[in-house]
């Protein structure tokens, strides 16, 4: 005989109150995963005319010679790895919120069940990207010790 929890015979049931709750939160997700890609355009753009604005800045100071065009360059990478890790979190936020609206249009619990998904990922990816961050911010704040008592 299979024993089963009581997680498992639990089946929830959502009043208006958690439905209409739901609702708007996809609306505010969809707002913000739509100002999220436009962010994203922007820094797509910023990252293409970014190697020409530095190697021109670098020409125009004294000193930089050869090292604007690499510069440039540089930041024309990091801009676009920014935009790369920025595209996964807008990308979860809109699938969270386009699959709520799916979900409550056509009463489907199988979209409600994909957009809450998306909304773990998004915060997992969140997550995972602040302890990375902050594990960084660790680090300098080591070196910057460090360097500040080999400075002496």
């Amino acid at each position: 005989m299979e024993e089963t929890s009581a997680f498992e015979k639990f089946e929830l049931q959502l009043d208006s109150a958690a439905k209409d709750f739901l609702k708007e939160t996809a609306k505010w997700a969809y707002f913000l995963s739509i100002l999220g890609f436009i962010g994203l355009g922007f820094l797509v753009l910023i990252a293409i005319f970014a190697g020409a604005i530095f190697s021109t800045i670098g020409s125009t100071m004294p000193g930089m010679g050869a090292y604007g065009s690499s510069f440039g360059a540089i930041m024309t990478f990091i801009y676009l790895l920014m935009a790369a890790l920025y595209f996964f979190p807008i990308y979860y936020l809109y699938k969270f919120s386009s699959n709520t609206k799916k979900a409550f249009r056509d009463n489907d619990s199988g979209a409600l069940t994909d957009s809450l998904g998306y909304l773990k990922s998004h915060y997992k990816f969140i997550g995972v990207l602040m302890v990375i961050l902050l594990a960084f911010y660790a680090l300098f704040f080591v070196f910057a010790i460090i360097g500040g008592i080999m400075g002496r």
